[in-house]
């Protein structure tokens, strides 16, 4: 998996993949990236398997992003 994209919109947070995926999720399920600064959720890096904010101490992987149901319980998507 790659993330060719990753935006912060109307209080979610978006991901777009290469394989034309694209996901969202509310801000509020995240507090780390809720409370953040706009700036600090720039601050992040890709690699093969999720996003880390090492000024957040936060990670997110590009498959329990399109899993997860904010509740921690993961759900399918077709």
């Amino acid at each position: 998996m790659k993330a060719l994209k990753i935006w912060f919109q109307d209080h979610k947070i978006h991901l777009e993949m290469e394989d034309g995926s694209h996901g969202s999720h509310p801000l509020e399920w995240f507090p780390a990236l809720a409370e953040a600064s706009s700036e600090q959720r720039q601050k992040y890096h890709l690699s093969p398997f999720g996003i880390h904010w090492p000024e957040l101490d936060e990670d997110l992987s590009y498959e329990g992003f399109f899993q997860y149901d904010g509740k921690g319980k993961s759900q399918a998507r077709a």
